[in-house]
């Protein structure tokens, strides 16, 4: 069977492919798994409570044999192809209501899922451009085509961007500012920062190859938290380049709001900000939120109705009351933050007590649901130390495939480092980190 150009880019082998089917294989596997390397968000029984109702309620409140019913609705029929009317009206309030942004139903769409929302937006503003010129006559010049890139103020980035163009590798990167810092008075932490004076002198930035800024915020896969100063800064360079600031909120603000710094959310009309319903605890209903300047709605609400019709319903339906009543910031604010809060102090505490005397440096907990661990002059590569521990019956994600952008042979730090969810129930956790320390203790003690 021949493939087009298009289909063998995506049957090639990729970060996101290798993390997901590991997530289903070890989701099938009848050997117990410590199950730290996927994206699921945490079951929180207070959540899974207020979700369990509302959909009861959804159900309750129907009749098979009417047709206006909200559960015929919600998923009898489709929507248009920007996204569920009633929900985006229940957002528009929601943000103007807590933000005071003046938005309207032009400014939302939604999609079925926020990687859903990143393909469409990083080949809206990546790849091929046609420069339209006018002569003197006011007639339009055989036009010139421009590649430019999406551009990732910091790297290391989420793993899911990689791979989404559909014609190349679209990314310019720039690596951090690496500063070790001190959590809760303790050493053995640092932190990612932009390199800014790197970033204005990038060729591509000057010279026009770059269609849009884009960074996750708290970071996936680091849980860095970008400050509201860096934040302005790259705001101010978007605009100075007339590019749009795309902010990926996955897992920030208002929803769910797995953030421990002191950070804002803020948005104007050359800034895109995306949600999701997944990291509140709903990743199956694959709901994405986009809020942007009308022109990108409308540009991605046509993607949608050629690409997938309209986007679901389900999770709209169950989000919606939600939204309204302002429950689901209760729920971030109440619920999904502590629990966070309390996974990220248990895994330091075990991180710590399996590797106190070994070269372990800690991204600095900001945010996520995820700890990004550096171990310095690793004798081999976390790609092979991915392998040992899945031996072991421990997942979790090798650091070379969140560097989108970046030569990573040429840049030993994108080999040294993990990422390691904190979502799983605390015996696991416990678990995994014993196996995380065994086989890490073993490579430096073998290397001595």
């Amino acid at each position: 069977m021949k493939f087009s150009k298009f289909g063998q880019k995506f049957i090639q082998p990729t970060g996101i492919s290798q993390l997901m089917d590991d997530l289903g294989d070890a989701l099938k596997s009848d050997q117990p798994v410590n199950m730290l390397g996927g994206g699921n968000p945490a079951k929180i029984a207070a959540v899974n409570e207020v979700f369990l109702q509302t959909y009861q309620a959804l159900g309750n409140d129907s009749n098979a044999s009417d047709p206006d019913s909200s559960a015929i609705i919600s998923m009898a029929n489709y929507s248009n192809p920007q996204g569920d009317a009633e929900f985006i009206d229940a957002l528009v309030g929601f943000f103007n209501r807590h933000y005071d942004w003046n938005l309207s139903a032009e400014n939302i769409a939604l999609t079925n899922g926020s990687q859903n929302a990143f393909f469409f937006l990083f080949n809206l503003f990546g790849g091929a451009f046609s420069d339209n010129k006018l002569d003197e006559h006011g007639q339009e010049k055989k036009s010139q085509s421009v590649d430019k890139s999406i551009l990732l103020p910091l790297a290391p980035e989420y793993i899911g961007y990689s791979d989404v163009h559909i014609d190349g590798q679209h990314f310019t990167a720039v690596l951090p500012h690496i500063d070790e810092v001190t959590h809760d008075g303790e050493e053995g932490f640092f932190k990612y920062r932009v390199d800014f004076e790197a970033l204005e002198n990038l060729p591509a930035l000057k010279e026009g190859r770059i269609g849009a800024i884009c960074c996750s915020r708290p970071t996936n896969p680091t849980g860095n938290v970008l400050t509201d100063d860096e934040m302005a800064h790259l705001a101010e360079i978007a605009r100075r380049y007339d590019v749009p600031l795309i902010i990926d909120n996955a897992y920030g603000m208002p929803f769910p709001n797995i953030i421990y710094s002191d950070a804002h959310l803020t948005w104007d009309d050359n800034t895109i900000l995306c949600f999701s319903l997944s990291k509140i605890g709903l990743p199956g209903v694959r709901t994405g939120i986009i809020v942007a300047d009308p022109e990108v709605i409308a540009a991605v609400s046509a993607m949608n109705a050629v690409v997938n019709l309209a986007p679901t319903r389900f999770g709209a339906a169950i989000a919606k009351p939600l939204v309204q009543n302002d429950r689901i910031k209760q729920l971030s604010d109440n619920d999904i933050k502590p629990f966070y809060q309390q996974q990220a102090t248990l895994a330091v505490r075990l991180l710590k007590e399996a590797l106190s005397d070994y070269p372990l440096m800690i991204h600095k907990p900001e945010g996520a649901i995820f700890f990004w661990l550096w171990f310095k002059d690793l004798p081999i590569t976390t790609l092979e130390l991915y392998e040992r521990l899945k031996e072991k019956g421990t997942l979790v994600v090798p650091s070379q495939f969140f560097f989108p952008g970046v030569d990573v042979d040429n840049y030993r730090h994108a080999h040294e480092c993990i990422r390691m969810s904190i979502a799983a129930d605390e015996q696991t956790l416990t678990d995994g980190i014993a196996v995380i320390g065994e086989v890490v203790r073993e490579l430096y003690d073998k290397a001595k």
